[in-house]
């Protein structure tokens, strides 16, 4: 037990040393630093080019039936017991792939629809 309590104290007398040192470092550090940021000169930027002007954003398609596009799907896919497909809800709410998409993964994670299989869709 006593060459344990003095292997302790040899470490911890260790330890302190090396805080102080690495106190020491940082403050030179620290030093040297506002001094580098003086040194080093940045050149303007040149001007920019004028970005070109973007395209309006295509209108949206009115859902069919409901007050969202959320609703519309849901509406189409609780109607039909046996489930539906992706090309039905095309065809059904006039939406585009990415909007159906969008709106068949946040029903799926909200819990109201789940995949039977690949592209065929029932209410849970």
């Amino acid at each position: 037990m006593p060459k344990l309590q003095t292997q302790l104290n040899s470490v911890s007398k260790s330890l302190a040393a090396l805080a102080k040192q690495v106190e020491q470092i940082s403050k030179q550090v620290d030093k040297l630093q506002p001094a580098k940021k003086a040194a080093v000169k940045r050149k303007a930027a040149p001007a920019r080019k004028a970005a070109p002007a973007r395209k309006a954003a295509p209108a949206r398609k009115p859902a069919a039936r409901g007050t969202t596009v959320l609703d519309a799907v849901f509406d189409a896919i609780k109607r039909n017991a046996k489930g539906v497909t992706v090309a039905h809800l095309k065809q059904r709410t006039k939406l585009d792939a990415r909007q159906l998409s969008n709106a068949l993964y946040k029903l799926s994670k909200k819990g109201h629809i789940f995949a039977k299989s690949r592209g065929l869709y029932v209410k849970k």
